[in-house]
């Protein structure tokens, strides 16, 4: 899942980051609500986790919900506020377009399983992709039968009954090429969804990775293939969709 996470530069968004990396998802972070705002619009993201401990942020968020809400145009929007937060205020902020909102400290196991509900909810609406559902053609069909998915309470490929066991970087890896199964995938966009706390990577990392990726896969004696697009990337396949 592409996750962007607005929060200024403290322990509790550190701790935050840290587990939703190890949850293996993608993330992206931004330390301020405008910063967040024009990132959000750059890319498409799964969902966007603002955190407000600060009471004197409020009106900035209050104010910034509705444009996050605009430019992101589906993902699902979730406000972290600080203990003092009144129920009017969180109120207010569920009005001003979050789509939930929890009042720190909170349980990461409720929040991760609410942000897993609401997209189920957007996916169930024609909205939104997320890891963990039956991959898509390129062209808008319905999944089918057997369709290759990410499982992600066990992180393993899965195709019918065969399944293979990913690290987290194979998994976002994946994940990246599933949302546009037999459509090359430029290999700078698949840095920056599973390396995204890299500025610089080699080329030669992606590489190993999708060569271990293919070994796996082809001993579980799976149809779907990792194609390479010379200079340009890697193209994920699956004779189903032909």
């Amino acid at each position: 899942m592409r996750i962007l996470l607005i929060s200024r530069n403290h322990a509790e968004g550190a701790w935050l980051q840290k587990a939703l990396q190890e949850s293996a998802h993608s993330l992206q972070r931004a330390e301020d609500l405008r910063d967040g705002l024009f990132v959000a619009g750059e890319e498409p993201f799964d969902a966007v986790i603002v955190m407000a401990l600060d009471g004197a942020l409020l009106p900035g968020l209050y104010g910034i919900l509705p444009g996050l809400s605009k430019v992101t145009a589906g993902p699902t929007i979730i406000a972290v506020l600080g203990i003092e937060a009144s129920a009017s205020e969180r109120s207010k902020v569920l009005r001003a377009g979050a789509d939930a909102c929890f009042r720190y400290p909170f349980s990461f196991i409720e929040m991760h399983e609410r942000m897993h509900a609401l997209l189920r909810t957007t996916a169930a609406c024609g909205g939104g992709v997320q890891g963990g559902v039956p991959a898509q053609a390129a062209n808008g069909a319905q999944s089918v039968q057997n369709a290759p998915q990410l499982d992600a309470g066990t992180r393993e490929f899965v195709e019918g009954a065969r399944r293979a066991e990913l690290t987290r970087r194979e998994y976002l890896l994946v994940e990246c090429l599933l949302r546009q199964t037999n459509v090359p995938v430029p290999r700078d966009q698949m840095i920056r969804y599973a390396w995204p706390e890299k500025d610089d990577l080699d080329a030669s990392t992606v590489n190993l990775v999708v060569s271990r990726l293919r070994r796996k896969l082809a001993c579980q004696g799976m149809e779907v293939r990792i194609e390479t697009i010379s200079r340009y990337g890697y193209q994920l396949t699956w004779p189903t969709f032909d």
